[in-house]
């Protein structure tokens, strides 16, 4: 702002903005709570002084309303300048820009001033151009001084704030200069100074290196050129019609053409080509003086706003743009490193191919970069992908012959995505290339049945969908399709009529496998009608249904079952031996409205129904086809129906067959003395089939069938020949009784004995299937783990939970012979090589899908057992078998061993600590029995169990308070082991498992300080004499693990702090304030502890790159001395100095002896030999120091440089706001530029006559020759 003696002029400001701008409450209260009656007063009350402001003042000379120096005045007082009011929104644009116009026209400078630090402001920039310097100031000068006011503590600014009102200031800032250019466009742009004046600052800004400059600048010149196109094309309109009126007028005879309107008309043609030259000059120099340079800043979201833009200026204005001179800057921007700009490319080119007109334009575009539009169907960002299938789309739709086989192909298979959005672009793809074409010999057709149009596109589709080879993901194409074509799939007539209706003579019949596909996707597609969401894996939930979905909905069911009560008979009677057309048809009375049955007078065919059913449970035996028989029963028997009882009596006579079947299969086959055949096995096995399919979704408690199968397992026990799959199915069976059996009980109304009978079939079961466990076929014992599994899991303390506090005699609480089984189990069937696992394959030859659904069984096993372990049914002492193959299986396994850990650690952190180490000690133990007591520490096996143990130390986190105990145990434990076992060579040589504390050793940065002391008091108490004097290398562990106890000691602040940032901060924290003479000296311990800390952070630091600009930081006096002129008594003694608590065992020297807060040690041996090794350990410290000291003062160089080149210029996103302005070019388009002319153009408009050529503009805003970017000018695109 200006002082108000620099204004000569007061301009007025119209009545309709009085009320909406009248105080400066509207500015603080966003929510509008202050608009109220006494807004006026608050107004009053809140009115500054003329020149109160420090950066300036409005003045007036009387009452009225209008703008000085860029603030709204109200009755001369100064309210709100023009920033504030477009940012409030509350103001009519169109308003604010006629008040500015009324005062340009009153007094130009300063309106054009005011629209000056409006654009200023709008960068977030606290200056303001004051009149003296907008006078006597080139525009580089005020930029530079306006870069020097910039606010450099944050990095936001208007334009990248977020929150409501900043989203609505973008769209306001954008509107007011496209209505700025639209109310001047018939005077004031052509006077050749306020859009000078415009263009000259916004381009000098466009190329500051201050980021909101440049965005905020660049965003303002689009707009501007935006503007400024749409006066260019009303200009050519203007003067088509003059044009034309010219020509008819000088086309009437002589005697009745007018000449006096031949010369208006052609007076007006000739300013409207001025004006139109005008125009292009003005256009040519925002394209080369903020375009060209921008469209390929650093700034993502620039680069966005240059290509968004010139999207729109093709578009608009076709005639001018849509030429291959701008089309190369989209196609070389579609190879942006950011998402964004690819984005915004995507879009402007969709809105280019949508109008067919401008297609031949494109040809050329297209042919060279249409394999670049066809790769970003593969992006990695999901919406350039989708956008990218979108314009392949309006390609195709443009012209047939573009796009080849291989690029269709490309996008075919997209379909299947499990990104739902690029699932239906491509769905939408293919329905317009396969199904949107009509010949002539189709106009005639049917429009429903098998002869109808559908009838031969739903033969597409299943060709389509076998071609694609992914028969399983029927479901997924239906869901890509149905937007776009959900009138085809919801033809379920034609699609009954192809599969029951014989063919024409001339038509081809359907092959049994187009068939299957065909039932496929019309159980697909009756499934997505009436769940009305996406298959699994393409959708985050069900969502809410809108009142037009739900009677869609209803309708489509009422259909379905009105069609398929009919036609579903018979389809299961034509494919009644097909299993997976049987499979898929028995899945569609799920979706019936049932009762359509009774209110349809469909009864006859729900008997058709049931006694298809019964045909197909009679001819099969496959698990899945029986199931689904099982399913449809319990779907079809619901008591809220009117067809219960007609549907529970044939049940029961399915079931009483099949019961009365298997009790008399069963006596003749374990009928004693008699040798059974196959044949009895197979009828046997088959019934037993049909009963357990059955049993899983239907309670048959009442025909006892836990007898039975009781009776068939403990025979194949006792005789080893019994058939495995009767096995399988006879556990499975009696598991689905225990089940039923315990949910009655579960519902509250039961007896005593119940109670009993249920706790002796599950014990008795229980134990049976443990006695399974050592059968010698894998597949029987897998079923008993499995069922044992669960069923110590249902019968655990769990049982108790929800008020069910009755069940407690039935909680069973596994024995530890069962627990051992279980886990040997796991040991021998789950952790074993793929290589080695051919049980599974029964002798073949393993292929990629045989090993990866060995594997997801082998995890299904595993997973079985850590669930019982992470519920406490086992102890959690076993685990630690499990835990130690953390490292050796980790990618089949890792993920469940590590939730397993983190499970265990939440509901007991000790024991779980306990654990870990246990697991550590094994796998220890076992590297002692295979290598030998002498072992190489580093051999492989060594460093793999160090790598398990750092890697169990990670999972303890990060808070150390809360892992204290558990870790304080665990080093427990560990020395007690290290320190277990004697050497079996002697006295005088090391413990045999004193190596596990190197392992140990890797838990020590989670210990804090007074535990670290804590755990070395502990470990003294293992220690002899003569160790604490040992330095071979069979003693290094221990020295490690002491040091390890040492080192860090006295700061336990590191161990809790995260981040290289947060250390660093915390470092700087202690330094911030220098050493001072006249102020209290700290004790010195405290000191040489304070320096030992800051040694040891940099020690640590060593390994951690430095960024190349971080902010200054404070330095302690003795940091920032030269190292060559500090003494290095004073370097090693202040800075580096090693705390005394770090040195338990050194003796205290002279200079110390007088402290009274010195900590004394407990001496556990004789104190002379403590004084010599305490002697030796200074000796190694100080070469540790003089170590430290070096690095540290290397570091500190690099620090410095850092900080000399950052002035503190830091955004929030750790992005500073001076950076590199231009991206290289050689590495974005270092592929792509071959051959191409990368010069730019100038603007040309159609042809003009009388055209008035202006080479540049006022040669004090505008220099052409400062914006030409000649490293460029190179480059051809075609």
């Amino acid at each position: 702002m200006i002082a108000a003696q620099d204004l000569q002029k007061d301009f007025q400001f119209p009545q309709e903005a009085d009320s909406q701008l009248s105080s400066d409450t509207d500015l603080e209260d966003l929510d509008g709570k202050n608009a109220k009656a006494g807004k006026g007063m608050a107004a009053k009350k809140r009115k500054k002084a003329l020149g109160e402001k420090g950066r300036g003042g409005g003045g007036g000379r009387g009452p009225g309303r209008g703008w000085v120096n860029g603030h709204h005045q109200e009755n001369g007082v100064e309210n709100m300048s023009l920033f504030e009011v477009v940012k409030m929104g509350k103001s009519a644009t169109q308003s604010v820009v006629d008040d500015w116009i009324e005062a340009y026209k009153n007094d130009r400078d300063i309106a054009l001033l005011d629209l000056i630090n409006f654009f200023i402001q709008c960068s977030g920039c606290k200056g303001a151009v004051s009149a003296e310097m907008f006078r006597h100031m080139q525009n580089s000068e005020i930029i530079r001084k306006m870069t020097e006011e910039f606010d450099e503590d944050s990095g936001d600014y208007p334009l990248t704030m977020s929150g409501p009102q900043w989203k609505k200031f973008r769209l306001s800032f954008c509107e007011f200069i496209g209505v700025l250019v639209r109310q001047c466009q018939y005077s004031i742009i052509y006077d050749e100074y306020m859009m000078d004046t415009v263009i000259s600052l916004l381009t000098g800004l466009s190329d500051s290196q201050v980021r909101a400059f440049r965005h905020t600048s660049t965003l303002a010149a689009m707009k501007l050129m935006t503007a400024l196109v749409n006066v260019a094309l009303n200009l050519s309109i203007n003067m088509d019609n003059t044009q034309r009126q010219y020509e008819a007028e000088r086309n009437k005879v002589i005697g009745k053409r007018a000449n006096d309107r031949l010369e208006l008309l052609l007076q007006k043609r000739k300013e409207l080509q001025e004006n139109q030259d005008e125009i292009e000059n003005m256009m040519n120099a925002i394209f080369k003086g903020v375009f060209v340079h921008r469209y390929r800043d650093a700034i993502s979201e620039i680069r966005a706003i240059c290509i968004e833009e010139i999207g729109v200026w093709m578009k608009l204005y076709s005639d001018a743009f849509l030429n291959d001179s701008y089309l190369k800057y989209v196609g070389w921007t579609m190879h942006d490193k950011q998402g964004e700009v690819r984005l915004k490319c995507l879009t402007a080119l969709q809105g280019l191919y949508y109008n067919r007109e401008l297609n031949t334009r494109l040809e050329l575009f297209t042919s060279r970069f249409k394999d670049r539009i066809v790769s970003m169907t593969l992006d990695k960002e999901c919406d350039v992908a989708v956008q990218a299938i979108r314009l392949l789309t309006l390609v195709l739709q443009s012209s047939d012959e573009v796009l080849t086989a291989e690029d269709c192909e490309s996008v075919y298979h997209l379909v299947y995505s499990a990104h739902r959005p690029i699932a239906v672009a491509a769905g939408e793809f293919i329905y317009k290339k396969l199904f949107s074409h009509r010949g002539p010999d189709e106009e005639g057709l049917p429009r429903r049945g098998r002869q109808s149009l559908n009838g031969s596109l739903i033969k597409t589709t299943v060709f389509f969908f076998l071609e694609s080879e992914l028969h399983e993901h029927g479901a997924y194409l239906v869901d890509s399709l149905w937007e776009c074509g959900a009138e085809l799939l919801k033809d379920w007539e034609s699609m009954i009529s192809l599969l029951l209706d014989e063919p024409t003579p001339r038509e081809e019949a359907l092959t049994d496998r187009q068939e299957t596909a065909l039932v496929e996707i019309m159980l697909s597609a009756i499934r997505q009608a009436c769940a009305c969401h996406p298959p699994v894996g393409r959708g985050t939930g069900k969502r809410v249904l809108t009142a037009k979905e739900k009677k869609t909905q209803l309708d489509d069911r009422t259909r379905i079952t009105e069609m398929f009560a009919v036609a579903l008979p018979l389809l299961l009677a034509k494919y009644c031996v097909d299993v997976d057309k049987v499979t898929n048809l028995l899945q569609i009375p799920k979706y019936f409205d049932l009762d359509i049955y009774t209110t349809g007078r469909l009864e006859k065919h729900l008997d058709a129904l049931l006694r298809q059913i019964w045909e197909v449970v009679d001819k099969h035996t496959d698990t899945e086809v029986l199931e689904a028989c099982s399913t449809t029963y319990h779907f079809l028997c619901n008591e809220e129906f009117t067809i219960f009882n007609r549907v529970d009596v044939a049940r029961s006579q399915l079931l009483d067959e099949l019961v009365d079947k298997f009790n008399r299969l069963l006596e003749d086959f374990l009928q004693e003395g008699e040798e059974p055949d196959d044949d009895d096995a197979y009828h046997v096995l088959s019934t037993l089939k049909r009963i357990s399919a059955f049993h899983n979704a239907h309670d048959l408690s009442k025909w006892d069938l836990f007898t039975s199968n009781y009776k068939l397992l403990n025979t194949g026990l006792q005789n080893g020949d019994m058939p495995e799959q009767i096995v399988i199915h006879a556990m499975q069976c009696t598991h689905y009784i225990i089940l039923w059996h315990l949910a009655r009980l579960s519902e509250g109304s039961f007896s005593k004995g119940d109670m009993v009978t249920l706790r002796k079939q599950m014990r008795a079961f229980c134990l049976m299937c443990q006695r399974y466990l050592t059968s010698v076929n894998t597949t029987v014992k897998e079923q008993a783990f499995t069922i044992l599994c669960d069923a110590l899991m249902i019968f655990s303390h769990q049982i108790l939970s929800s008020g069910r506090e009755q069940l407690e005699p039935l909680v069973y609480t596994p024995e530890s012979s069962l627990q051992a089984e279980l886990l040997n189990f796991i040991l021998d069937q789950v952790f074993v090589d793929q290589d080695d696992d051919n049980n599974s394959t029964d002798g073949q030859q393993d292929d990629e899908a045989t090993k990866i659904e060995a594997l997801h069984k082998r995890r299904n096993l595993l997973a079985a057992y850590c669930k019982l372990i992470v519920y406490n049914v086992v102890e959690m002492d076993t685990g630690a078998d499990i835990f130690k193959q953390y490292m050796r299986y980790y990618n089949d396994y890792g993920d469940i061993i590590k939730e397993t850990m983190s499970k265990t650690r939440q509901m007991d952190k000790i024991q779980c600590a306990k654990t870990l180490i246990l697991s550590l000690q094994q796998l220890f133990n076992e590297l002692l029995s295979d290598l030998g007591c002498n072992f190489d520490r580093s051999s492989s096996a060594f460093c793999g169990i160090k790598e398990l143990a750092r890697r169990f130390s990670l999972t303890f986190g990060l808070d150390q308070l809360k892992t204290r105990e558990a870790i304080a145990m665990l080093h427990k434990d560990g020395i007690e082991f290290a320190f277990k076992e004697p050497s079996p060579q002697g006295e005088g040589n090391p413990p045999l498992n004193l190596a596990f504390l190197d392992i140990l050793s890797e838990f020590s940065s989670k210990l804090l300080r007074q535990d670290k002391k804590t755990v070395h008091l502990y470990l003294e108490r293992f220690m002899t004499f003569q160790m604490a004097l040992q330095r071979e290398d069979c003693w290094l562990p221990l020295i490690s693990y002491r040091n390890s106890l040492q080192v860090g000691g006295d700061d336990d602040t590191m161990s809790v702090i995260s981040g290289i940032s947060s250390r660093g901060s915390t470092i700087r924290s202690k330094r911030s304030k220098p050493a001072s003479t006249g102020k209290r000296k700290l004790p010195e311990a405290e000191e040489n502890s304070c320096s030992s800390s800051d040694a040891v952070w940099m020690n640590r630091e060593q390994s951690v790159q430095t960024p190349v600009m971080m902010p200054s930081p404070h330095l302690t006096s003795t940091v920032l001395r030269d190292p060559k002129k500090m003494r290095p008594e004073d370097s090693f003694a202040a800075a580096y100095a090693v705390s005394s608590e770090q040195l338990p065992h050194q003796p205290v020297p002279p200079q110390q002896q007088q402290h009274p807060h010195h900590h004394q040690t407990p001496l556990d041996y004789n104190t002379q030999v403590t004084w010599m090794l305490a002697q030796r350990q200074q000796a190694e410290a100080r070469q540790q120091q003089e170590r430290v000291c070096m690095q540290y003062a290397k570091m500190r160089n690099h620090m410095q440089q850092a900080i000399r080149r950052g002035s503190g210029l830091m955004e929030d996103d750790e992005e500073p706001i001076v950076e590199d302005v231009m991206m290289s070019s050689e590495e974005r388009l270092e592929d792509l530029n071959e051959g191409m002319d990368f010069d730019t153009m100038d603007i040309d408009l159609p042809p003009s006559k009388n055209r008035r050529e202006r080479s540049e503009l006022k040669p004090d805003y505008f220099d052409p020759s400062s914006i030409m970017d000649d490293s460029v000018l190179n480059v051809s695109m075609f």
